[in-house]
């Protein structure tokens, strides 16, 4: 069975469709990147996906179960957004244990979780410290660090790494890809980066336009693009980009 079902989601705001009927699945430990430009509707998916907006039409079935309606903390899932959210007056232990402390059924094993999760991203050293005294990558190891804590079945990312620089998210997605094989968990990635994408996914979903263009292992896509915009978004980028990447060493 599928670990998350979307059937026909659409999402109007004033008049304007930001999602037009969109129909997806996702297999269980599957991590799927979300693929295309600003405004294309990938956001508005993922905030309809983690409960944090309602759908015009359309449903969303989790494990056979429908989460339309559900609010965001019954349904399972968890996110890393762009910008940390870290609390600047809390060190790396108190900023993961946390939302683990609010949950009556995790506060007894809160401090052993946390540092699990902590050292599980790397960032044992650095325990102490607070969120002025790290780098940008050891923060959104953090924030990575605090959602896996809570054990979710599927954790949603919104363009984590758009605001680190080259070397970072490279290093970075690999602890990703490592930290996804070890916990086994299914995650849904946001991403403009053509290259992040392929990287990182066993299925890439090509968005423009509030409408999916291609849905397919990034091998399928390179080989066979389903229209001209994903040769032209997709695969034209990509090749201009690893070669940028290449010319300067930094793959």
């Amino acid at each position: 069975m599928e670990s998350l079902k979307v059937l026909n989601i659409t999402k109007e705001f004033d008049g304007h469709i930001a999602l037009d009927n969109v129909s997806f699945d996702v297999l269980p430990g599957e991590f799927l990147s979300i693929l295309g430009p600003s405004g294309c509707g990938k956001t508005t998916l993922l905030r309809i996906l983690i409960g944090l907006l309602e759908p015009t039409n359309g449903q969303i079935f989790k494990d056979g179960k429908d989460i339309t309606h559900a609010p965001p903390d019954k349904r399972g899932m968890g996110i890393v957004f762009q910008n940390y959210a870290l609390f600047e007056n809390m060190t790396v232990l108190r900023n993961v244990e946390y939302a683990l402390k609010l949950r009556k059924d995790m506060r007894g094993t809160a401090r052993e979780t946390a540092m699990k999760m902590i050292d599980l991203v790397g960032l044992s050293d650095h325990i102490g410290k607070k969120p002025a005294q790290l780098s940008g990558g050891q923060m959104q190891r953090v924030a990575i660090a605090r959602t896996l804590a809570l054990s979710p079945d599927i954790i949603l990312f919104d363009e984590p790494m758009s605001a680190l620089d080259v070397a970072t998210r490279l290093a970075l997605r690999r602890e990703l890809k490592k930290i996804q094989s070890t916990m086994g968990t299914t995650m849904i990635y946001i991403t403009h980066d053509q290259e992040e994408a392929f990287a990182m996914s066993d299925r890439i979903m090509v968005m423009n336009a509030s409408v999916i263009h291609q849905l397919d292992t990034p091998e399928n896509i390179l080989h066979s693009p389903a229209d001209a915009y994903v040769q032209e978004f997709v695969i034209d980028n990509l090749a201009e980009k690893t070669e940028s990447l290449l010319k300067y060493n930094i793959v």
